[in-house]
């Protein structure tokens, strides 16, 4: 069996539709979700889909904790899906290409510190973009900026809203991020 861990932050409905689409798979499974948020929905959503979860605070996550727990859990692959903190470069060092992320929006524009959610969406209209889309790619010590695995884009000709850019997003984001992870794992 494979063992995919999550971390997010938020609401998970990225982590959740992971979940769901390797739920009944006998090859490759979400054995646990991290967050560093103990009100996140993700939480409860990962519970309801009985899948385990672990919540720590950012010393525990820099520090000794969450590193201890993953070697428990023996991840062939940690998915990052709406995970707000740095990634800690000891994790990184212990999992060298096995720690991925997806951005929304096409790399390398758009990325960075402060770069996520409805900032990324907001930046993309102001600067008047005709396409924005999704990124997975591998986490490294910077924010954005792992070598990119995959990249789908879509057309935002008629958007006037940030949230109507991040409907466009999330329908990408939904499709495609289990099947690469699927993938990568067949790789």
């Amino acid at each position: 069996m494979q063992n995919i861990v999550i971390f997010a932050s938020g609401a998970g409905s990225n982590a959740e539709n992971i979940i769901r689409y390797f739920k009944n798979n006998t090859k490759k499974s979400v054995v646990a979700v991290f967050s560093n948020n103990a009100n996140a929905k993700v939480i409860e959503k990962a519970k309801n889909l009985d899948v385990q979860t672990i919540v720590f605070n950012k010393d525990e996550l820099y520090g000794d904790f969450v590193l201890k727990n993953l070697k428990e859990l023996n991840p062939d692959l940690i998915v990052l899906a709406g995970f707000l903190l740095k990634f800690p470069e000891h994790i990184i060092i212990e999992y060298p290409n096995k720690i991925i992320n997806i951005h929304p929006a096409l790399l390398p524009k758009y990325g960075g510190k402060g770069m996520y959610g409805k900032h990324v969406h907001q930046a993309v209209l102001d600067n008047k973009e005709n396409e924005t889309g999704i990124t997975i790619h591998y986490v490294n010590e910077q924010f954005d900026e792992g070598r990119i695995i995959f990249q789908k884009p879509t057309s935002i000709s008629n958007c006037s809203t940030p949230e109507e850019i991040a409907n466009k997003v999330h329908e990408l984001e939904q499709r495609f991020f289990p099947e690469v992870i699927d993938q990568l794992l067949n790789s």
